[in-house]
């Protein structure tokens, strides 16, 4: 796969962009809330499947024309950065209606064709590669790619600039551009989508007490990308319900099996497995945990990172790689020390000025299973397959855990890891799972 050349598997690239259909108003801001800030270095890459006889007919302007009425809502998604004279440079959404970009593809390859190379970087061709900056007020904050296929199908590529939302604003989103597009009425706009934060100190102060899920990164200014030391790779695999299931039940039994959740297994699993990749002397003592909280009040058609609740597990004594994953799966599960406050209070104290890494800062396990990535449907019909990924990830890698596609169920696990770690990762994968 990677002799193949990429310029034949992706052909015809065409570039516009659409605004929202109203001017939102010169003076209008989006604040960018600790949480967002914290974020800002990472990217979300959400990729749907549709068939043909979903998409049948449709040209590029079945899909923008309701884009313009539809980002009247999502106004922010529009916007550009700008950074606060009067706030010590703290980056804000200047509502300006700059737009998001469009873009249009080609390729030779049928979707079945597509996803038997079963290669999750080829998959990075589906969705536009961005990065805010160097020109950071004229960066478009949110790309969507359409790619249509030799069989008449498509897919949809969304880019996602971390720090606008989480994947469940991203997933929001696109789900209500689609449901506009079917000609459901646009809900009532919200006049609680723009967020104030309260400065508590414009100037720069010296960092003490680093939450251990952060890793701070040389100043990246206006260019919001992170450098790594080693190329990292995308890796992914489904576990269906029925190896889930036997899986979870050969670690704690069948009685106690119904009380488990998949995620602390599954991550327990993915845990001592890379524990064993990178040997004794490197294995990942300590784990980031990042979920949603439920409890959250979030309005559908708000685009915001508040919620995210970001916690650490640390091994202790355990040697994780001889551990049994029933016991990491109970450090997961009982033992995270939530650092969320933390985080964002030092972003407060920071001003949002400093520069982190969050996923990959340590090996980082994100909780997916009830982002709704099946709610978006074109013409009735769902995504042949869906999936979200995350760019900009720290050297320490992620594990994205998602619902599988109803046909399927079980799990969809994503990876992003250093290149040389890959190879033995799927080997010890096959060794517990039976799974590549």
């Amino acid at each position: 796969m990677a002799s193949m050349d990429v310029e034949k598997l992706i052909s015809d690239v065409k570039l516009t962009s659409v605004v929202p259909a109203k001017i939102t108003g010169a003076d209008k801001v989006h604040e960018l809330t600790n949480m967002d800030l914290v974020m800002k270095l990472h990217y979300i890459k959400g990729l749907y499947f549709f068939n043909s006889d979903a998409v049948e007919g449709l040209n590029i302007n079945d899909f923008k024309k309701p884009m313009f009425h539809f980002l009247e809502l999502y106004y922010e998604t529009s916007g550009r950065i700008r950074r606060s004279e009067d706030g010590g440079g703290r980056p804000f959404i200047k509502c300006n209606d700059g737009g998001v970009r469009i873009i249009e593809a080609k390729s030779s390859k049928t979707i079945e064709e597509w996803l038997a190379m079963n290669d999750s970087s080829v998959n990075d061709q589906l969705v536009y590669d961005q990065v805010l900056g160097p020109e950071l007020g004229f960066a478009p904050l949110v790309f969507i790619q359409f790619t249509w296929f030799k069989c008449g199908g498509m897919s949809i590529g969304l880019s996602w600039a971390h720090v606008l939302g989480d994947v469940f604003s991203a997933s929001n989103f696109i789900n209500m551009w689609a449901q506009i597009m079917a000609g459901h009425q646009l809900p009532p706009q919200s006049l609680n989508n723009s967020r104030t934060n309260k400065f508590i100190n414009p100037l720069l102060s010296t960092v003490e007490n680093l939450p251990f899920s952060l890793k701070r990164v040389d100043p990246v200014g206006d260019h919001w990308r992170i450098t790594n030391t080693c190329k990292m790779i995308s890796h992914s695999f489904h576990i269906t319900e029925k190896q889930l299931n036997q899986h979870i039940s050969k670690i704690f039994g069948p009685k106690q099996s119904a009380k488990v959740k998949p995620f602390d297994v599954i991550s327990a699993t993915m845990w001592k497995i890379l524990a064993k990749v990178r040997g004794e002397s490197a294995e990942p003592g300590i784990v980031t945990i990042i979920c949603r909280d439920n409890s959250c009040d979030r309005e559908i058609t708000q685009v915001s990172n508040n919620g995210q609740v970001i916690s650490i597990v640390e091994a202790d004594n355990v040697k994780v790689s001889k551990a049994n994953v029933f016991e990491l799966a109970k450090l997961i599960a009982e033992k995270g020390v939530d650092e969320t406050k933390v985080v964002e209070e030092l972003m407060e104290k920071e001003n949002g000025i400093l520069d982190f890494v969050v996923y990959g800062a340590n090996l980082t396990f994100v909780n997916l299973e009830e982002a709704n990535i099946y709610g978006f449907e074109l013409r009735g019909k769902k995504p042949l397959f869906a999936s979200y990924n995350i760019s900009g990830v720290g050297e320490e890698g992620v594990v994205l855990v998602l619902a599988g596609p109803a046909n399927l169920n079980g799990r969809i696990v994503n990876l992003v890891l250093p290149e040389d770690q890959i190879e033995g990762f799927k080997y010890e994968l096959k060794e517990e799972l039976g799974v590549f």
